[in-house]
């Protein structure tokens, strides 16, 4: 399968994307390349932690909105804004799984995908 991609280059909205996140507080943020892995669909899952279903839709919103006003790009498909436990954006090369911490273990996408490199962001405090 041919994967689709973005008018964006996939490290520009990454960078974009980790802003967004750091400006709401968003915990253990880890970046999976998965460019070398042959099955994958994407370039990039960005993963990270909200410690309540109101953050985790605040971070969801100031990435759109960073991504949005900086890139002038939309998801172009989301998930998961109903219950705010797992939300997923999926901007075609890079794909943004924002997780409560219990959804995040139960799904351990980074042990999924664990051929992938990985690069862990620190938190801001």
């Amino acid at each position: 399968m041919q994967k689709l991609k973005s008018l964006v280059d996939s490290e520009t909205l990454c960078d974009c994307i980790i802003n967004g996140m750091q400006d709401n507080k968003a915990k253990d943020i880890v970046i999976l390349d998965l460019r070398e892995i042959e099955s994958a669909v994407t370039d990039y899952f960005i993963i990270c932690s909200g410690d309540s279903s109101t953050q985790i839709d605040g971070i969801c919103n100031s990435v759109l909105r960073g991504v949005r006003s900086e890139l002038h790009e939309r998801p172009w498909h989301q998930e998961g804004k109903g219950t705010s436990e797992w939300i997923l954006l999926d901007y075609i090369n890079v794909v943004v799984h924002v997780f409560s911490k219990e959804k995040r273990e139960f799904y351990n996408i980074e042990g999924l995908w664990e051929d992938a490199k990985r690069k862990d962001i620190p938190n801001l405090d």
